[in-house]
């Protein structure tokens, strides 16, 4: 059974006078503990199928089961719920908060969540470490490099220990080099936490470093 399933997913955008449709009957299936990467142009919605699948927007019409999950079935609060105990997310820009620093923002989605001080900045430090930044637990964003500030933000997105990784082109802003690593702790990372992942990318080392490949265009999905 897929732990991702996706059928008939459509989603469209009102801009001006005009709707323009993003993803058309769309369908995905991604077994427990499966890779995938999505490739395609910029614009022909990749980042709108990863919003989709982690809950931080809603489908015009179709299905997302997640695990044994139907979104749809969610309201609001519910959903918010779902999302940040189930679902990390890493993006192009690491979004972290430059006032606090490497721990603190790994920390946030247990303080959140209302997990004990202590726990939440064991569970940083340790991350932390395990993405080589345990020299690094009090240092601000501005004081670290692109790659650094990056991977802080893969240890964020794993702070609540989710079963899904989404990741929305996590190496777009990085230098061949510093890409080339976070590939190698994503993939490492994936595997060791036993997580199911879906990573849209321009990248095709990243892409080829995945279980599979699928193309994005028209609105579907179609194997490469």
């Amino acid at each position: 059974m897929a732990y991702i399933d996706v059928t008939s997913l459509n989603k469209s955008y009102q801009v001006g006078t005009q709707q323009i449709h993003v993803l058309r009957d769309l369908s995905l299936r991604v077994d427990h503990g499966e890779m995938v990467a999505i490739v395609g142009a910029s614009g022909v919605g990749k980042s709108t199928l990863l919003h989709l699948l982690g809950g931080l927007d809603r489908a015009d019409s179709g299905t997302i089961h997640l695990a044994d999950t139907d979104l749809a079935a969610l309201d609001d609060s519910a959903l918010v719920l779902f999302r940040n105990r189930n679902v990390g997310f890493v993006f192009q820009f690491h979004h972290l908060l430059p006032e606090f620093d490497a721990a603190e923002n790994v920390e946030m989605p247990l303080r959140i969540a209302r997990r004990p001080k202590t726990d939440a900045r064991q569970r940083a430090a340790d991350l932390l470490t395990r993405v080589a930044l345990g020299d690094r637990l009090s240092h601000r964003p501005g004081m670290m490099s692109g790659g650094e500030q990056q991977r802080v933000a893969v240890a964020r997105a794993l702070a609540m220990n989710p079963s899904v990784l989404l990741a929305d082109e996590p190496t777009g802003d990085l230098d061949e080099r510093t890409a080339d690593s976070l590939h190698d702790l994503l993939r490492g990372m994936h595997a060791e936490s036993g997580l199911t992942s879906v990573i849209a990318t321009h990248n095709p080392r990243l892409a080829a470093a995945c279980d599979r490949v699928l193309r994005m265009e028209g609105g579907q999905l179609h194997p490469v």
